[in-house]
């Protein structure tokens, strides 16, 4: 049976979860392929030892590939592979960032953001610099509405909003200050410098591979800062020395993400990726705009997301009417967040451009046939 015939017995819908999300089919495919015998180990990548060369290779892979698709390849920095997700994340940044007697500055643009400032304020001194919390979490703060703290030890940004459907379209001027992102939902879907960021973190189960795996990507220079008291598996610098191999990675989402990480670089990389998704997301607004108030976009245009679509109906009975009959289409996870509501269309870099074409015809047929 060859792979066509295969696919034709396989049953696979648009997935626009937020995460987690769709996986490249040419990447499961390959998993598929490797599951019982990894390279001829006669053992799946979930039984050989993280501490085989095999595993090694992997790894060694993943984080090359990484830095070579972040345009960081020959700069000075480190991917480590953690666990805990992004919520660890907002732990681990102040405890080994913050000491006493500094502030971190925080900029609130969603839920997630403000997550990581509560968490961070349990650890040290906290200055919110700019929220749009007010208005809704609709929008980006301008570079002139960023109010720093005097010598802040770091400024922490989360660059795409999920929930909210907003994303920075610029990466704020913080002077000599260490800047810090949360990335989970927009990595490496774009080029952007990321030399700008001393440290920036990304779960992966939205554009890097499945759950269980978060890369932590830090500046060299920044390990220098880790205090020596803090317990060692809270500790970046242990865990660069150890190249990610402290206590036992979560082996088969670090293969799954090196074959992510290949898969970008044969669509081209992110200048490819980026056209790629900048037209994907293109379909699904044009749909809203044109729907003449039938659709409601929850983000301000210029702060749109293109990772993350938000809108509403005119009322919840449609909405729950939208979600049943995109169902019957193939279209799913199209609900939107309980503190949003609506509509969210999750157009992550594996959403194919057909799963966005067939969703904003899907959304003009039913514009067209329910619009008063």
């Amino acid at each position: 049976m060859n792979r066509e015939e295969v696919l034709l017995l396989i049953h696979r819908v648009y997935n626009f979860n937020p995460g987690p999300a769709t996986l490249p089919l040419p990447v499961l495919e390959k998993a598929r392929e490797e599951l019982l015998d990894y390279r001829g180990t006669g053992m799946s990548v979930m039984e050989i030892s993280h501490r085989s060369s095999d595993f090694e290779e992997i790894i060694t892979s993943a984080e090359a590939s990484f830095l070579e698709l972040a345009g960081l390849n020959n700069r000075d920095y480190r991917v480590l592979f953690l666990q805990g997700g992004a919520s660890l994340q907002f732990m681990m940044v102040p405890y080994n960032f913050l000491p006493d007697g500094k502030t971190a500055d925080y900029i609130e643009t969603g839920i997630f953001a403000e997550k990581a400032q509560k968490e961070a304020s349990r650890i040290g001194k906290t200055h919110i610099a700019a929220s749009t919390k007010d208005t809704g979490y609709r929008s980006i703060p301008r570079q002139k509405d960023l109010s720093f703290s005097p010598d802040p030890a770091y400024v922490h940004l989360t660059t795409n909003n999920t929930i909210y459907g907003t994303q920075w379209k610029y990466i704020p001027d913080c002077g000599d200050v260490p800047l810090v992102a949360d990335m989970s939902s927009d990595i490496l879907s774009r080029e952007i410098d990321l030399t700008k960021f001393s440290l920036f973190y990304a779960g992966a189960q939205k554009n890097l591979g499945p759950a269980g795996v978060t890369a932590v990507v830090i500046r060299k220079s920044m390990l220098e800062r880790v205090p020596e008291n803090i317990p060692n598996i809270f500790s970046y610098k242990v865990h660069a020395e150890s190249g990610s191999l402290y206590n036992t990675p979560p082996c088969f989402p670090i293969y799954i993400l090196q074959l992510v990480m290949e898969w970008l670089k044969d669509q081209g990389g992110l200048k490819a990726i980026e056209i790629l998704n900048e037209k994907k997301a293109l379909l699904i607004y044009e749909a809203i705009d044109r729907s003449e108030n039938f659709y409601r976009g929850h983000a301000q245009k210029e702060c749109r997301s293109t990772m993350n679509i938000t809108f509403r109906l005119p009322d919840e009975k449609m909405e729950k009417l939208f979600l049943e009959e995109a169902a019957k289409e193939g279209l799913m996870g199209l609900k939107g967040h309980r503190s949003v509501g609506g509509i969210r269309a999750s157009i992550y870099n594996a959403m194919p451009l057909e799963g966005c074409e067939t969703l904003a015809q899907f959304m003009e047929d039913f514009c067209n046939k329910h619009k008063a």
